[in-house]
């Protein structure tokens, strides 16, 4: 009796202390449940799986206190719909990537990939350490947004086409599904950008829509069946260098969570973009290898003269863009800043070993 008394003296004191009450609030704590809505067909490799293991880690960090239900491209909303669906609080969190967003602000696009800019892991410094971020809440604040990385996918490949390209002349007319900046860029080259969902390429490709198409890699393009209706792979993708996905995460909801739940959602973040870096990297290499053994597909380097005269838009592209307002310019200057002193240890660290490498 005495042993019983201490002990229930005991967990009392505990309690006022806020110790021994919380695993008793935790189990009170009514279960937050949220939708996430993706530019991307359900469960597709990478992408949409992407928005399946953020939405998996958390649900297990959180313990299943927040848990997020995920709809792939056209089951909630359509596929360039998802910015205005979290913002208008029709889901609580969005996958998808801000290029596709610059009807709202061209500046958003400098938060995806720039031609000829800076790669995954100088993308990763400039976000997480060189106030990358920073900017991007700054730009999606007044939409009530609040943006986080939550993936790439590396040096995209430069597309799949009908026919050889030789010259700047083969660029005359073509239309290519290409987003972003660099549909800009190809049209001052002389083509036509064309911007459909991913779930819409392999029809446009057999019905004669398009002349080209640049999705992702060789991973992705190769479960799209696009070999099918190309033969002509090209390389390196200049367009995309990297793609940072994005979570987009309705502010007013995620302030409304506690602040464990909320610093999951920012750390379940972080690990599904090494994970999806990871995935990328482990089947590019073999879906490049069944594309060129067992599909005959013919891999094609972009002519020296196609790359300078598209680089030399892009530089134009760029600066127009910047040019829009101030807040541009400050996004503009830092991301070239950052890639300016990224670009010199990359000289002499990855690219030096790489050289080394063949010899």
């Amino acid at each position: 009796m005495q042993r019983r008394d201490f002990l229930g003296a005991a967990g009392a004191a505990l309690g006022g202390l806020g110790l021994a009450a919380a695993p008793a609030r935790a189990e009170a704590e009514a279960e937050v449940r949220w939708k996430m809505v993706t530019s991307w067909p359900k469960n597709f490799p990478g992408l949409g799986t992407g928005a399946e293991t953020l939405a998996r880690y958390i649900g297990e960090m959180s313990g299943g206190r927040l848990t997020v239900h995920v709809y792939g491209a056209g089951e909630l909303v359509p596929a360039f719909e998802v910015f205005d669906a979290v913002e208008q609080g029709v889901a609580q969190m969005g996958h998808s990537a801000a290029y596709y967003w610059k009807g709202k602000s061209p500046t958003f696009q400098f938060f995806s990939t720039l031609p000829f800019g800076m790669t995954a892991s100088e993308m990763s410094g400039w976000m997480y350490k060189g106030g990358g971020l920073e900017l991007w809440e700054e730009a999606y604040r007044p939409f009530g947004l609040i943006p986080l990385p939550v993936g790439d996918t590396f040096v995209q490949m430069g597309g799949w086409f009908r026919r050889e390209l030789r010259g700047v002349e083969d660029l005359q007319g073509l239309r290519m599904r290409i987003p972003g900046l660099g549909g800009e860029v190809l049209r001052r080259a002389g083509g036509t950008p064309v911007n459909i969902p991913g779930g819409e390429l392999l029809v446009a490709m057999q019905t004669g829509n398009i002349d080209a198409v640049e999705w992702v890699g060789p991973w992705n393009d190769l479960a799209f069946g696009l070999h099918r209706v190309a033969d002509y792979y090209y390389y390196p993708g200049w367009q995309e260098p990297c793609v940072v996905t994005e979570g987009t995460v309705n502010r007013a909801a995620y302030e409304q969570l506690p602040a464990d739940l909320q610093a999951i959602v920012r750390i379940a973040a972080q690990a599904a973009r090494l994970d999806m870096q990871a995935e990328y990297m482990a089947h590019n290499g073999d879906s490049l290898a069944t594309l060129l053994g067992d599909h005959d597909v013919e891999l094609r380097r972009y002519p020296d003269e196609i790359l300078a005269e598209l680089r030399r838009h892009a530089l134009d592209v760029a600066e127009e863009v910047a040019a829009h307002d101030d807040f541009s310019r400050r996004v503009y200057d830092s991301y070239r800043g950052f890639q300016a002193k990224a670009q010199e240890f990359v000289r002499v660290s990855d690219q030096a070993y790489l050289e080394a490498t063949r010899g």
